[in-house]
């Protein structure tokens, strides 16, 4: 853990938080006393369901074209 100035710190903020953000914790001091602490924030995700997942994709109609053929389609329609 790195300890650094808050007079540093202002100067090196962006630095500073990202190296928070890789795991690093940083501790600003003034006047030699610990007065914050940057680290990064655990962020949850949340689990995919794979049941829900493929009910959705199952539900939904096939298109009547190919992806290339809709493209080249609105293209060729088109103004740009």
């Amino acid at each position: 853990m790195e300890t650094v100035r808050l007079a540093d710190a202002k100067a090196r903020l962006s630095e500073l938080v990202d190296r928070a953000e890789v795991g690093d914790a940083v501790t600003m001091i003034r006047r030699g006393t610990a007065v914050a602490l940057i680290t990064a924030i655990k962020q949850l995700r949340m689990p995919i369901d794979i049941a829900a997942l493929r009910a959705l994709t199952g539900s939904m109609p096939m298109p009547a074209e190919s992806a290339g053929d809709f493209i080249r389609r609105m293209r060729d329609e088109d103004r740009y």
